[in-house]
């Protein structure tokens, strides 16, 4: 086969054993040689390709934490807080108040045939002041059709009248999650999977399940692309025959332009039920399709209120949140998955939710010793370091929501953490000094896909008003470059393959416009991703 020669201004390769270089050559899809151009002249004929001659090379980036709803979310009306830019490019504005978010549902209803449910998303009641939303709020602006409103978190939805009474859960039936008001009616707030699975019943429609379609998946890849990253993480797949369908179909597709990681949901199978469906898929996979990781969902989320938090609970005096099966049932998931030899990423948001896993952790481990398990907890917000020493001790991973310090930190601040557990809101730098093997990322479509807005967070984990929270963990620039990279694709077990720019491994690559190594780390967002490069072949970004 022909070997092909890129050259580059710069070629930052993650590779300790040589860092940088000018050149790398590519062949069968893979690396063959990174280096100087002399270095390149031993391999015989190649064709030099000058297209990023003036550019900065890097790995491509991995994402290990995000979901296909990516690629579905945009189906529906965007509610969110903060403007967002979708798979094709078009930009969405905010909504910044009740009254506009409201004008948005009534202009969309009209669109709609008579009777036809109206499904939003990204909306996120921390950010106003004063009422909750509520089915009252949503009648006032259309009470004609059911209207749903999924949650920022997508642990929380809101639902008008006409879609309670459609679900029947106007008549509360006694479902946890089901917020009530003061005369005890539900008031159509709905919190954590139990309670939302309901609405999905009553419309005959599961939103999670989207991912078993072949658009929404080319949709994924196709927002990955745009922001550089060449292998992502599906963190909560139900693994349906027609969902594992979808995932062979799309990546056998020549031109589908990253690796898909998907993560069972746990919570979808007994966990019995669930080794079977995982150990069915092993072999399932190819080159651009790896399976073999399972996802558990502990509890909810902090800026939600259904995170599990520790003693002295929410700053505000909030109520505790919700575990999404009972902590009996969880720690024998980590049980049964452990013994199986499978792959866990736990979703543990509240440092409560943290302590319960490790416990979990703990056991399992003393029952069936494994050398290298990469257990990984996820988002893991408010991490203590005596949890973190713990962490290190199991041998555990982590993978910390880094965006969460720019959307939500100034809500953490003045409601849900207070000062002192917000200056160690994603510890990423103490995490770091305990050798523990670190991720960051953006959890999409939560917060949008872009793994240098992430690296940025973690540099400078500064808040939306601007406000620094914690600068003792401040992680550098070149760390947090690993933690998008090489970082990430350890803890999904591909660091052999991805991660880094040396031979044998994929020649997954990101063009950038600037050197995140010499700009002012305060600019590191700003860099533009003009093209990726998947096992050789390059895809430019839209």
């Amino acid at each position: 086969m022909s070997i092909t020669v890129f050259t580059a201004v710069r070629i930052l390769t993650m590779n300790p054993s040589q860092p940088e270089a000018t050149h790398i050559a590519v062949r069968d899809g893979r690396v063959l040689c990174v280096g100087p151009l002399e270095a390149m002249q031993e391999l015989g004929d190649y064709t030099l390709d000058r297209r990023f001659a003036d550019n900065i090379i890097m790995p491509g980036f991995v994402e290990g934490h995000s979901h296909a709803l990516e690629g579905a979310m945009w189906n529906y009306l965007y509610l969110g807080y903060f403007s967002r830019v979708d798979p094709e490019g078009f930009h969405w504005a905010g909504a910044d108040s009740i009254a506009a978010m409201q004008q948005r549902l009534r202009e969309t209803a009209e669109a709609l045939a008579p009777g036809e449910p109206l499904i939003a998303w990204g909306f996120d009641p921390v950010y106003f002041e004063g009422a909750r939303l509520d089915r009252h709020l949503l009648d006032a602006a259309v009470e004609d059709r059911p209207v749903v409103v999924m949650h920022a978190s997508l642990h929380v939805m809101t639902v008008n009248s006409r879609m309670l009474e459609r679900s029947n859960l106007h008549r509360h039936p006694g479902i946890e999650g089901i917020t009530l008001d003061a005369d005890g009616q539900p008031n159509g707030e709905l919190q954590e999977m139990a309670a939302m699975h309901a609405i999905f019943e009553a419309l005959e429609m599961n939103l999670f399940e989207a991912v078993s379609s072949p658009g929404t998946l080319r949709r994924y890849g196709l927002a990955a692309r745009n922001v550089g990253i060449t292998t992502i993480t599906d963190l909560y797949n139900p693994l349906t025959d027609d969902g594992i369908a979808a995932l062979r179909l799309v990546t056998s597709e020549a031109h589908f332009p990253v690796r898909l990681v998907p993560a069972m949901s746990a919570l979808a199978w007994s966990p019995e039920q669930g080794v079977e469906r995982l150990q069915q898929c092993l072999p399932l996979g190819n080159d651009k399709l790896k399976f073999g990781l399972v996802k558990m969902m502990t509890d909810g989320s902090i800026q939600g209120y259904t995170a599990r938090m520790k003693w002295p609970y929410y700053h505000d005096g909030h109520a505790n949140g919700i575990w999404n099966a009972p902590p009996e049932a969880l720690q024998q998931m980590v049980q049964v998955y452990h013994q199986a030899g499978l792959q866990l990423h736990i979703h543990t948001n509240g440092d409560e939710a943290v302590e319960l896993m490790l416990d979990a952790v703990e056991s399992a481990l003393d029952l069936w010793p494994r050398a290298d398990h990469r257990h990984t907890l996820q988002h893991c917000q408010v991490i203590d370091h005596a949890q973190l020493r713990r962490t290190a001790k199991l041998g555990l991973c982590l993978n910390m929501f880094a965006n969460h310090l720019y959307y939500w930190g100034d809500i953490h601040r003045r409601r849900t953490l207070g000062y002192e557990r917000s200056r160690r809101l994603e510890p990423l730098a103490s995490a770091r000094r305990l050798g523990i093997v670190t991720a960051i990322h953006s959890d999409a479509p939560v917060t949008p896909l872009g793994p240098l807005f992430t690296a940025w967070c973690a540099v400078m984990r500064e808040s939306a008003s601007g406000e620094v929270l914690g600068e003792e963990e401040r992680v550098s620039v070149p760390q947090a470059l690993e933690m998008i990279t090489l970082g990430a694709a350890y803890t999904l077990r591909l660091d052999h393959q991805v991660g880094s720019l040396e031979i044998g491994k994929f020649a997954d690559m990101v063009v950038l416009d600037q050197d995140p190594l010499t700009i002012d780390p305060a600019q590191l967002r700003t860099i533009r991703v003009l093209a990726t490069v998947l096992g050789g072949e390059v895809h430019a970004t839209t």
